[in-house]
């Protein structure tokens, strides 16, 4: 029989931490789900707003297709938070800041090349921590993730279609380097996830294997990590629009509403 460090794991690890400028900010393997969980719901949201947009057809029923998933992807991570611990900060439902999205998705895009860099690369990135996270020893994550690597390949498989289609795309860069950011610097909370087997990769890893599944040349990381946001996995400031914000802020009252009746309010 294996020895304690090799039974699968429930959750609720210790945090490790990270720093941003002088000020030290505990980091929980929740909070990276969660992190995870809400780039999936506006990942979803951004390619539903595209379905009756695309160059095609078949890129309409796409992007349909792949935002449904993507929804759905979502709540499952966010159904799996509580198992977890809860993430480390209570959302403040008063704040765009409070979804933990790259800046990449806080606005609709403008231009079909946006579409497809988020497919081709941001897309790609999410999927490499689902992997990492879904072979790692946190049963509930092990349980729940496997089903998602399925339906994420397709995702791949068009990502990449459009991106040797189109030539060069000026979005890629800028969406590559949003991609290294939510992973995190190397020796930060990721790789120490990396190292406690929750995760299957860390962060050297999930660069190179998304600089290969992307096949171009990885941009030089940003050297300056102290405007990083450990939480919100980003260096931009701002959030999403606010259109996008009032829906969402719909979608989770909705979750909080007795069934079959009014919500109440004290």
């Amino acid at each position: 029989m294996g020895g304690a460090g090799d039974c699968p794991q429930r959750g609720g690890d210790p945090a490790v931490g990270a720093r941003r400028g002088r000020q030290r900010i505990r980091v929980s393997l929740a909070t990276l789900v969660q992190s995870l969980a809400d780039n999936k719901q506006l990942l979803g949201l951004r390619y539903a707003e595209w379905c009756t947009a695309a160059p095609t057809l078949e890129a309409d029923i796409a992007g349909a297709a792949m935002g449904l998933d993507d929804l759905g992807h979502s709540r499952v991570l966010h159904g799996s938070l509580r198992e977890l611990g809860e993430a480390d900060a209570e959302r403040d439902p008063t704040s765009p800041e409070h979804y933990l999205n790259v800046a990449y998705l806080d606005q609709p895009w403008s231009n079909w090349n946006q579409f497809v860099a988020a497919n081709a690369v941001l897309d790609t990135a999410f999927t490499l921590m689902i992997e990492a996270l879904a072979n790692g020893k946190v049963e509930v994550l092990r349980s729940r993730l496997r089903k998602m690597l399925q339906e994420e390949h397709y995702h791949y498989l068009h990502g990449r279609s459009w991106l040797r289609q189109g030539g060069g795309n000026p979005e890629v860069g800028r969406a590559f380097e949003e991609a290294v950011e939510w992973f995190g610097p190397e020796g930060g909370e990721v790789d120490q996830f990396h190292k406690a087997g929750q995760l299957t990769a860390g962060v050297a890893d999930l660069r190179s294997s998304l600089g290969e599944r992307v096949a171009i040349a990885a941009p030089p990381v940003p050297a300056d990590w102290a405007r990083w946001d450990p939480r919100r996995r980003r260096t931009r400031p701002g959030g999403i629009d606010a259109r996008t914000f009032e829906m969402l802020r719909g979608l989770e009252e909705k979750r909080y509403m007795p069934a079959g009746g009014e919500r109440k309010d004290s």
